[in-house]
């Protein structure tokens, strides 16, 4: 599957989940194992001191690595995840970058990386990491 058409099946899997259309994530880069999202700041994001709220960064790590499994299985669900706050989350965009660090039939391990890009400038403002479940042999999500 070419890196376009991976970015069109997340597009359309990210369309139908109320969160990801709320929050405005967008697939920007995919290609097998690899995922890449942006998020632009918002107001509503924010904690008490302007930062990118600690629930915003678990969820972009969380759909990363969600979708990163989805570039090499039809679906799966978080079993797992940690986030590592690195830095204070604060810029005019967010990145996250995802990749599969092994999968196999039960389990996917991946792990994900998020910058905070400001003015031109991108700081790793935490990582992560995702063990799922795929679940091809139960029913795909309804729209």
């Amino acid at each position: 599957m070419s890196e376009q058409s991976l970015v069109e099946k997340l597009e359309e899997i990210n369309s139908r989940a109320a969160f990801n259309r709320w929050a405005g994530l967008r697939v920007t880069a995919a290609e097998p194992g690899l995922v890449e999202l942006t998020l632009a700041w918002r107001e509503d994001f924010g904690q008490y001191n302007g930062f990118l709220h600690a629930g915003m960064i678990g969820a972009l790590i969380d759909t990363s690595c969600g979708f990163a499994a989805v570039t090499t299985n039809e679906w799966v669900m978080a079993s797992h995840f940690s986030v590592n706050c690195l830095a204070p989350a604060r810029g005019e965009t967010f990145v996250a970058r995802a990749r599969i660090l092994k999968a196999g039939r039960k389990q996917v391990f991946a792990a994900a990386e998020l910058f905070a890009v400001s003015e031109g400038r991108s700081t790793l403002a935490a990582t992560g990491q995702t063990l799922l479940v795929p679940t091809q042999d139960r029913a795909a999500p309804q729209a």
